[in-house]
């Protein structure tokens, strides 16, 4: 199981100071925040995307290509590229350009998106939402199977044999699918054979349990093999060197960043309690100390049958720089370790 980091590049205000962090320190901070993943070696680091004032991940491929320099072995991915409201040209353009600048450590993770201020942003209608993916992710397979593309839709204009470059060094580029909850989500990505990367934000993982068997059985009947049905999970998650500590520095940014959420979408505002029992052996978030998140780890990868990644989203809105560096060791030289170690003693 690889284990790695998915960061949104949230805007930070400095928890001991008060003082927002400003945009060239905060992409200062990424950049030394994946470096740092790099060197205690953990396996993925993911940048998301988002077209909104608290985040500044709206050119995920820019900030990957600067990680991209910085780096020796990590693999880098989207976390994930909102392809409902890109150009699969485009986004296959710029991630097949990363591998070159990587030597080959790059991950596409695309899916629709939690968030739709892109879709009025680009001129794209709301109520095209999955069409719009199902159309432009078939386009991309199309590209990334060959350079030269015949292919005509709704929502784009037609290629008709124009050559889309450069070319990866990976042949084929790895294509993930982004997913929420939606069964029929899993259905398509096991039925395209393509790995799974799904969000897990909150309730207990083992209820997509149905949801990931449901992935691997369309992907069976479709006659792909199993080992090609590969599922990686997105879940909050914080190291530290207390299990109190790392509760206490992770919840105050995740309690503002959802109060701010649940004011937008109407539902309301989160508390402790709540928070805490996500941090409980069933819940979804992985924060504590390393022990904890270790038993944490193993045992969401039991209840789901076998999992190929786990990302943690580790960037919080109010969790200082140098606090954030020392989950990112905790997670690379101590968790990583041990969980591998258990896994491997399974055989």
């Amino acid at each position: 199981m690889q284990l790695g980091i998915d960061s949104f590049v949230s805007t930070v205000t400095d928890p001991r100071t008060g003082v927002d962090v400003t945009p060239v320190e905060r992409v200062q901070h990424l950049l030394e925040e994946v470096e740092t993943a790099d060197r205690v070696g953990l396996d993925t680091y993911g940048i998301g995307e988002h077209h909104r004032a608290e985040y500044m991940d709206s050119a995920p491929a820019v900030l990957l290509a600067a990680a991209a320099a910085r780096t020796s072995r990590i693999r880098l991915n989207s976390a994930v590229t909102v392809l409902s409201a890109g150009d699969p040209v485009r986004a296959f353009q710029e991630f097949a350009t990363l591998d070159l600048i990587s030597r080959g450590r790059i991950d596409l993770v695309v899916g629709r998106g939690s968030f739709t201020e892109s879709f009025p942003l680009f001129g794209l209608d709301l109520a095209d939402y999955d069409s719009l993916f199902a159309e432009k992710l078939d386009l991309l397979l199309r590209i990334r199977e060959a350079p030269e593309v015949t292919w005509s839709g709704r929502h784009r204009p037609a290629l008709t044999g124009q050559g889309v470059y450069p070319r990866p060094l990976q042949d084929p580029l790895p294509v993930w699918v982004g997913v929420g909850g939606t069964p029929a989500s899993f259905v398509r990505a096991g039925t395209l054979g393509l790995p799974l990367m799904v969000a897990i934000i909150g309730g207990q993982p083992t209820r997509f349990r149905p949801l990931v068997e449901l992935y691997r059985q369309a992907g069976e009947r479709a006659g792909h093999a199993p080992d090609q049905l590969q599922v990686g999970l997105h879940c909050f998650g914080f190291v530290g060197d207390t299990m109190q500590r790392a509760a206490d520095d992770f919840y105050p940014g995740w309690a503002q960043m959802f109060t701010k959420i649940g004011r937008e979408r109407g539902f309301g505002a989160p508390g402790r309690a709540q928070f805490d029992s996500m941090c409980e052996p069933d819940g979804a978030f992985l924060i504590g100390d390393p022990a904890t998140v270790v038993a944490k780890a193993l045992r969401i990868h039991d209840d789901l049958g076998g999992i190929a990644r786990l990302s943690l989203q580790m960037t919080n809105v109010r969790l200082a720089h140098a606090d954030l560096l020392r989950g990112i060791e905790l997670l690379g030289t101590q968790v990583a370790p041990a969980v591998r170690s258990a896994l491997a003693a399974r055989g």
